[in-house]
Formats: structure tokens, C-alpha cells, sequence
């Protein structure tokens, strides 16, 4: 898999709280983003396949 670079323009006190809780976490301001990005996507995907099994299936409660 390739990699693509995305340019974000970011408010400065947005941009320091990012790097707060990069420190606190341990990383990276680029890997803290990219694990948000990557678990929102997560969270999104796995709802959409719930919905679909629930049209599927139903609802089993």
C-alpha cells in the first residue's frame, strides 16, 4: 500500500492539543491523527455492517 500526503490547515490551539495528547499517549502527532482517522473509520464501517445485518436478520432483541 502507497502512501499520499494530506495538507490540513489547523487552528493553532487545535494544533496544540493534538500535540498534548500525542505526548500523553506516547506518539506522534502524525501517528495520533492517523489512529483517530483509522478508528472513526472503524467505528463508521462496523456500524454500517450492524445496520446491514440487522436488514438481513433482523432485529434479534
Amino acid at each position: 500500500m502507497g502512501t499520499t500526503v494530506l495538507s490540513l490547515r489547523l487552528d493553532s490551539d487545535l494544533l496544540e492539543r493534538i500535540r498534548m495528547r500525542a505526548a500523553q499517549r506516547g506518539t506522534t502527532v502524525r501517528d495520533y491523527v492517523l489512529d483517530t482517522l483509522t478508528r472513526d473509520d472503524f467505528d463508521q464501517r462496523f456500524s454500517a455492517s450492524v445496520e446491514e445485518a440487522q436488514e438481513l436478520y433482523g432485529d434479534a432483541s
